[in-house]
């Protein structure tokens, strides 16, 4: 006969050691994920909504249409916004619906004959 016979090898000891390394590389890739996708993605939506709660009126805005306005008024109950697009051309936004801030500036008065805050 011109081939040997074959015998199979005795099966090593499976133990915690060599099922446990068989996860690693299931939970490196997880770790990788969290702080290259999770983390910076929860991060940018604390920022967004930080700059959303601090809109005030006069603040200019961009909508994620791309309208850019002024805030002429901030409806809380509601939490939509009332922005002045063009000389007297106002519409109202939902709050969330807000791309970023342009310029922050002071809050204008109550008492400014310019703000006149129609329904």
């Amino acid at each position: 006969m011109f081939i040997a016979p074959a015998y199979a090898q005795g099966a090593g000891a499976t133990g915690f050691g060599s099922s446990f390394s068989a996860f690693i590389p299931i939970i490196l890739i997880f770790v990788v994920f969290y702080f290259l996708l999770i983390r910076p993605q929860q991060k940018k939506m604390k920022d967004h909504q930080a700059m959303l709660n601090s809109i005030r009126r006069g603040d200019k805005v961009v909508t994620n249409g791309g309208i850019i306005g002024t805030v002429t008024k901030v409806i809380e109950e509601e939490r939509e916004l009332q922005v002045e697009i063009a000389q007297d051309v106002r519409i109202r936004v939902k709050q969330d619906m807000l791309s970023s801030v342009l310029t922050k500036t002071e809050p204008a008065n109550a008492n400014d004959p310019k703000s006149d805050d129609k329904k």
